[in-house]
C-alpha cells in the first residue's frame, strides 16, 4: 500500500453544507440563522462571557491575592542531586542544565538541603538554605553565592 491509495472509510467524512444557494437546497434564504436578531446578522453574536446584560460571572466574583511581577523565580536544586559530579568539582549553573538536574536557569539557582551529600564540591549558586550550606560544608566543600 502506497501513500496514494490510502482512502477514507465509507461514511467517514461527508460533503460540507453549502448554505444560503437558494431555496431548493434546504439551507437557503436565512441560511440556518432564522429570522430576525442579532445572531442572524453578519458579525452577529455575543462576546465571550456575556449573559445578556446580567452582570458576567467572572465579574462577580470577588478578586483574591495579586501577582507580583518583579518577584524572581528560582530553579531548585536538591543537595542530593549534587551526588552525580565527582570530588573537587566545581558546579555552575551551567552544569546543572548539562546534567539535566535542572532544565531552566530561570532568575538563578537555588540549592536546598534535602538529602545527603557525599562528595566534596564546591558549588555556585545564587542562593542557598542553611541546611544546605551546613551540608556541603560538612561535606568538605563550599557554598558560592554569585
Amino acid at each position: 500500500m502506497k501513500l496514494h491509495e490510502l482512502k477514507a472509510p465509507a461514511g467517514s467524512s461527508r460533503n460540507r453544507k453549502r448554505r444560503g444557494r437558494g431555496t431548493a437546497t434546504g439551507q437557503g434564504k436565512t441560511g440556518g440563522r432564522g429570522m430576525n436578531g442579532q445572531k442572524s446578522r453578519s458579525g452577529g453574536g455575543v462576546r465571550l462571557g456575556f449573559e445578556g446584560g446580567q452582570m458576567p460571572l467572572y465579574r462577580r466574583i470577588p478578586k483574591r491575592g495579586f501577582t507580583n511581577v518583579w518577584a524572581k523565580e528560582y530553579a531548585e536544586v536538591n543537595v542530593e542531586k549534587l551526588n552525580a559530579f565527582e570530588a573537587g568539582t566545581v558546579v555552575t549553573e551551567e552544569m546543572l542544565k548539562e546534567a539535566g538536574i535542572i532544565s531552566k536557569i530561570k532568575d538563578g539557582v537555588k540549592v536546598l538541603g534535602r538529602g545527603e551529600l557525599n562528595t566534596s564540591l564546591t558549588v555556585q549558586a545564587h542562593k542557598f538554605s542553611k541546611s544546605a550550606v551546613e551540608k556541603i560544608e560538612s561535606a568538605g566543600g563550599k557554598a558560592e553565592v554569585i
